[in-house]
């Protein structure tokens, strides 16, 4: 057995729908069995010995492990998860290991902390707010109650005594996951909801922002971006993209929501611990239905056969997209009255009952490119469903599709003019969105076609070989392979760059049409002096595309 990790839980979780503290250790089924019973004892003897009380238990098994967690009051979760390391000591010790932690050293020391950590304040605003029935979110720093323009925030320790409980209110949300699309998703649906004239809070993988006001960069799909953008007094509505990281070592940023939308389930950071594959991943993102069981809609891809499967677990109201009219799914919950966003040839539709409702055509949209980005038109149909789910019309959501343009979807299918070839350029990371993008090249009409591209090392040979051979599948007459060092994750300097020019030479790419660089910028300008008018440039950016766009904008593309 291995200890992995002891941490707060501070929303709902694979675990739980509330607070508490997790541990993860990694192990056999068999020494799980031992294992849970155990900890579950040592971490009861704990509490009775702080007086702590009314806490709940639960565990899983999951690939390679198993998960153990206990609730716990938010104003003692440190503590809690110091329970949670010493509880794992002792099981250890009971089950074989040579060394037995001091129990009585233990007590005293979380006494203390959970002493220093107590905010009673905290805990009695945490009680008002659930009698007046207002949304509270809170964390190591600040605490809120309402949401957006309902909302006001102040220091955990400096809360006032008296509040006038009528000037809060929440604001319409809207939660975004899956493996691929929820960047171009959750901008899409932000740009729409803008169109309808409505201030937008978002927090993605990018940044978080109101309107056109990026607050900061970096990656903010965890539950603190969450925080961060619903405690803006200037926000009316909000777009949330939660990423698999946050949601599995916090949880959820919000309790409840108005839509949550599940954008696809596929192969990508397969083998962490608790996402080791497509059924975890799945149980990861479904986290995500519970904020809208009871109040909300669930927007589903109809394409993606275990997002199907699981439906069937859902207790509320789902909303399916598809990019197949003859979707049996699809074909079966509007004929019993359920509502579906649909393409029917190169019609966007809205169908419900036997009403279907004309949004636009797919060419009428920038970011397919003419029809031709067919998961575009998918991520189109999405953010749809998702922002009529929270209240904007038709009328404003097609405006707003046939309005947003390439710039404001930087690095996702990006299609640029340059001294009279094409260049594109995309995020693509995964066999999914990768399979996608080639989709894509292929149909762009092309003289030559160039690939630049790179791929991490914690991906598995036969994956990388069955990347490479999708790749020249669609028409290649070169290819330059970035090493990226930054993403060697394990392997030797040059291993990927070795299994990807193997498996070209394999499937037919002659020596001197395989040409290696170190960086993907290095890689970017060898191909641009290579193409001729006519040609295209491929570029799967996974080191970012920032720069590479403002060199293609510093010459003039367009």
């Amino acid at each position: 057995m291995e200890f992995i990790d002891a941490r707060r839980l501070t929303g709902p979780s694979l675990i739980f729908d509330g607070p508490g503290s997790i541990l993860e250790v990694r192990c056999t089924p068999q020494e799980a069995d031992s294992l849970v019973p155990v900890w579950a004892n040592n971490v009861a003897r704990m509490l009775e010995s702080l007086d702590w009380s009314g806490t709940r238990f639960s565990s899983a098994k999951l690939l390679g492990g198993v998960s153990m967690a206990f609730s716990a009051p938010i104003d003692a979760l440190y503590a809690a998860s110091e329970i949670n390391e010493w509880a794992w000591a002792a099981s250890a010790f009971e089950l074989g290991a040579e060394e037995e932690p001091d129990f009585d050293a233990a007590v005293q020391a979380i006494r203390a902390a959970a002493a220093e950590e107590a905010n009673a304040e905290l805990m009695w605003l945490i009680g008002e707010a659930a009698e007046h029935g207002k949304t509270l979110l809170w964390d190591d720093d600040e605490v809120s109650v309402g949401l957006g323009r309902g909302s006001r925030t102040w220091p955990v320790r400096d809360i006032p005594d008296v509040l006038d409980w009528d000037e809060f209110h929440d604001v319409p949300i809207g939660i975004v996951t899956g493996t691929n699309g929820k960047t171009t998703t959750v901008r899409l649906a932000t740009h729409i909801v803008r169109a309808a004239g409505h201030n937008v809070g978002l927090s993605s993988t990018d940044w978080i922002a109101v309107n056109e006001n990026i607050l900061d960069r970096g990656d903010w799909s965890g539950p603190g971006g969450a925080r961060a953008v619903l405690r803006e007094r200037d926000v009316d509505l909000a777009i949330l993209e939660c990423a698999r990281g946050g949601l599995l070592r916090r949880g959820l940023g919000v309790e409840r929501a108005d839509a949550a939308l599940i954008t696809n389930i596929s192969e990508d950071h397969l083998g962490d611990f608790g996402s080791q594959d497509l059924d975890e991943l799945l149980a990861v993102k479904w986290i995500v239905s519970r904020a809208v069981q009871e109040g909300g809609r669930l927007v589903l891809n109809a394409d993606d056969a275990r997002l199907v499967e699981k439906s069937g677990e859902f207790r509320g109201e789902v909303v399916w997209f598809s990019l197949d009219p003859a979707n049996a799914t699809v074909d079966s919950h509007t004929r019993n009255g359920g509502l579906a966003f649909v393409l029917d040839g190169d019609e966007l539709l809205k169908i419900e009952n036997a009403n279907r409702e004309l949004l636009c055509r797919s060419h009428e949209i920038p970011i397919t490119m003419g029809g031709v980005a067919r998961h575009n038109i998918a991520n189109a149909l999405a953010a749809a469903a998702l922002t009529w789910c929270l209240g904007i019309s038709l009328t404003d959501i097609r405006a707003g599709l046939k309005t947003m343009a390439q710039d404001e979807n930087p690095g996702r299918s990006n299609i640029y003019d340059l001294d009279g070839y094409k260049v594109l350029v995309d995020f693509a990371h995964n066999p999914a969105a990768m399979a996608a993008l080639f989709d894509m090249a292929r149909a762009v009409p092309a003289r030559r076609r160039v690939l630049c591209f790179g791929q991490a090392g914690d991906r598995p040979d036969d994956l990388i070989r069955e990347l490479a051979r999708d790749a020249w599948a669609i028409g290649l007459d070169r290819v330059v392979v970035s090493e990226l060092a930054a993403y060697h994750r394990g392997r030797e300097h040059g291993d990927v760059y070795s299994i990807i020019r193997d498996e070209l030479l394999r499937c037919g790419a002659k020596a001197g049409q395989i040409h290696h660089f170190e960086e993907e910028m290095e890689s970017f300008l060898d191909s641009l002096e290579w193409a001729e008018p006519g040609d295209l440039v491929i570029l799967l950016a996974l080191g970012g595309a920032a720069a590479l766009q403002e060199h293609l904008r510093s010459r003039g593309a367009k």
